[in-house]
């Protein structure tokens, strides 16, 4: 049923609510901590409200069920017919005459003490007793609840009336309440500009997200119920709105629906103004299906899936506290510990492909959790979800966050992103985008992505609200929708195959070509090192070494050791010295080790030589030596010359024949190490909607100039004149 409340009504009682703060609050609160007595002082009279005319009942069935021994709040829970119940002997409007401080606070302990559970956990997460104490010592308590019990205000769901039994001040009913308490927190999400962002989305954008949503799968409603789901619900706007436009389509094509909104969120305080809010819309169930904790690395709804999500997480924020839970484990690197297979998948033949992106930013993983929820109905689930420009293109290929869009645009799931304006946001001017994700998509969509530059619909605001200088209009949400809805190809809109934004990340190597300049001097050089570190003689000097060119490994120092292998090295190099160049380090070491064959010294080698760092004084890169090979005849690349290449997935003749055109033309023996290769993808909105500057005309530059001349009254022309007197 329609409630019979307007907005003129509405106004009235959130000025009067409002006055709370102005009357009692302002000189002990600082102007954005006023919420913090206001809203939960809000849930505990309407609460109240509804339980007063109940009370002799409820106390009545509490002192039956202790007398017989029976489970007082089972008891309650079932005889009552409410959700909640207060057991105290108080109502709050008892309390308002109580003028000692103390006694004032003993009795509104009790009072709070008497709820039912559910209250007394929401009231905990606001963190109302520490707000008691502060007011009994400010001396407030007393009017704050003289104020809400006020016979101006009336927070119950009956109305009152006067002597002659005429309506003198509404009753709310659920739906009215749940209103009116939405608009307070938006008033409050409003004023607090600096938190607002962390879990609050303007309502403007929430609507266009349920519409969204809702509008592409309409004809596919059927009676029934079905279920809202937001992992990072904050106050649990997004949800409500989403209700709000799901139950508002079902109307108008004649369906009978029941919706259930699920919520996770992990601020005590927007958890607790979500549970109450359900609550005071008379959703008892629903408002055990909003739970505390950490959605990612305490999923409450692990295992169940929902047929709309509609979320904004947390980006730019760290995750660190939920790595240090997922990734308990033996690894050193925690990230590696991480199993849940919301996040880490077998996919493409891969066991264990990662998507865990780095612990600075945790936004992908909220999406990531909402695709592991999806339903596997005929009509499938939709994801719309906002997101920071990170998002798109964080992350390298085969990185965590890439391989979290791979997973997406290669599962075919992403529909569209749409680009919103600067500063739609309250604390926050950045661009942000909107995902829509689909495990159903119609057949115009499927292999495909829009994407949409929604950058420049909007509509100015006369006053800014913190950051937050422009909004969506009713036309404007309707011409974004429209841009979405046609799927077509124009100004504000381009659709791209998946491919599109896929790319290929090869790791091209160049052979190594070394030659050996066995000369006097180089030789000479080796053998002074080895007297001066102690090596000849048999006694190493650490320090020395630790400044020389040769290495100290653990391998090094075993080869040194041996002075009879350094010795019999030193002979060889001498036997082999030469002033021209070895060309061929492959020819240049099978004679290194005939002659050490022919001295009989046993696991000498020349790459032992090599590991102890000596030859790096005779090895020069030249690109004239020969292409070196290991023992099984492999090319072995010069690390130093390695490069890497992003070659996109469209191009023609896919990464041999890109390798063909632009790279060998410039170096011939260059070859790609297919072992590395690995898959990225990123969306680069920026490319497909740039918009080059275009340069003044010659003749608009002379006119200008002509212009500075004109306003300086000729003093430029004075100035150059006195440059040729």
């Amino acid at each position: 049923m329609e409630s019979t409340y307007n907005a003129l009504d509405y106004n009235k009682l959130i000025s009067f609510i409002w006055s709370v703060a102005d009357d009692c609050l302002r000189d002990v609160y600082v102007r954005g901590k006023y919420r913090d007595v206001i809203i939960p002082m809000t849930v505990i009279r309407r609460f109240d409200a509804i339980i007063e005319s109940k009370k002799t009942n409820i106390m009545e069935v509490k002192e039956m069920a202790e007398t017989q021994g029976w489970d007082v709040a089972k008891t309650l829970d079932t005889a009552t017919g409410l959700p909640f119940y207060n057991t105290s002997n108080f109502c709050l409007k008892d309390l308002k005459y109580e003028t000692n401080r103390q006694n004032l606070k003993r009795s509104f302990e009790e009072y709070l003490n008497g709820f039912s559970e559910n209250i007394k956990e929401i009231l905990q997460k606001f963190d109302f007793n520490n707000q008691l104490t502060k007011m009994t010592d400010a001396g407030i308590l007393g009017s704050v609840i003289e104020k809400f019990t006020s016979s101006e205000l009336n927070l119950s769901p009956y109305d009152e009336k006067n002597s002659y039994g005429e309506v003198i001040r509404k009753g709310l009913d659920n739906h009215a309440m749940g209103t009116l308490f939405e608009e307070i927190i938006r008033k409050f999400n409003e004023e607090n500009n600096e938190e607002a962002g962390e879990h609050f989305t303007p309502r403007d954008v929430i609507e266009l997200m349920a519409d969204i949503a809702m509008y592409p799968v309409m004809d596919k409603i059927k009676d029934g119920t079905y279920s809202i789901y937001d992992g990072a619900c904050g106050t649990l706007g997004m949800g409500t709105v989403a209700e709000e436009r799901l139950k508002a389509f079902a109307k108008e094509n004649s369906k009978e629906v029941s919706i259930h909104l699920i919520g996770q969120e992990v601020n005590p305080e927007t958890y607790a103004i979500s549970k109450a809010d359900l609550l005071i819309k008379g959703g008892d169930t629903d408002s055990n299906n909003v739970y505390y904790g950490s959605t990612l690395s305490d999923d409450k709804t692990s295992g169940q899936h929902f047929d709309f999500m509609l979320s904004n997480p947390p980006y730019g924020k760290t995750w660190k506290t939920d790595l240090a839970i997922l990734g308990s484990g033996n690894d050193k690197d925690p990230k590696k510990n991480i199993t849940d297979r919301r996040f880490v998948r077998n996919y493409k033949e891969q066991d264990d492909f990662r998507m865990i992106p780095d612990v600075s930013d945790g936004q992908l993983l909220f999406l990531l959790n909402n695709i592991s929820k999806m339903k596997e109905t005929e009509m499938g689930s939709r994801i719309v979800e906002v997101h920071n420009g990170s998002a798109l293109f964080t992350g390298d290929a085969g990185n965590g966050a890439s391989n979290a869009r791979r997973f997406m645009i290669e599962k075919d799931l992403i529909e569209a992103i749409i680009q919103l304006p600067e500063n739609m946001f309250y604390n926050t001017g950045i661009t942000t985008y909107i995902w829509i994700l689909s495990n159903r998509k119609e057949e115009k969509r499927k292999g495909k992505i829009q994407l949409i530059n929604a950058s420049g619909i909007k509509t100015s605001l006369r006053k800014n609200m913190g950051k937050k200088n422009c909004e969506f209009s009713e036309d404007n949400r309707q011409f974004i929708l429209k841009q979405y809805l046609n799927f077509e190809e124009n100004e504000y809109s381009k659709i791209f195959s998946n491919d599109e934004f896929g790319y290929y990340k090869v790791v091209v190597e160049r052979p190594l070509r070394q030659a050996v300049l066995c000369d006097a001097n180089n030789i000479k050089e080796i053998e002074e090192e080895l007297e001066k570190i102690g090596v000849l003689s048999g006694a190493i000097d650490k320090k020395v070494l630790a400044e020389s060119f040769i290495k100290g490994t653990s391998s090094s120092m075993k080869e040194l050791e041996k002075s009879e292998n350094v010795n019999t090295y030193l002979e060889v190099l001498k036997l082999m010295k030469s002033d021209e160049e070895y060309l061929n380090y492959a020819a240049f070491e099978k004679a290194f080790n005939k002659h050490l064959k022919k001295k009989d010294i046993k696991g000498a080698s020349l790459s032992k030589l090599a590991s102890t760092g000596l030859l790096s004084r005779m090895i020069v890169k030249d690109e004239e030596a020969a292409i070196q090979k290991d023992s099984k005849g492999n090319v072995v690349a010069d690390s130093e010359l390695r490069d890497t290449e992003s070659i996109p997935m469209t191009f023609e003749g896919g990464i041999d024949e890109f390798i063909k055109q632009e790279v060998l033309p410039y170096h011939a023996d260059a070859f790609v190490d297919e072992s590395k290769t690995q898959i990225g993808y990123e969306i680069n909105f920026t490319k497909y909607f740039y918009k080059a500057k275009e340069l003044e005309s010659v003749e608009e530059i002379v006119n200008r100039i002509k212009e500075l001349e004109r306003q300086s009254d000729g003093m430029m022309a004075s100035i150059l004149e006195g440059l040729y007197e």
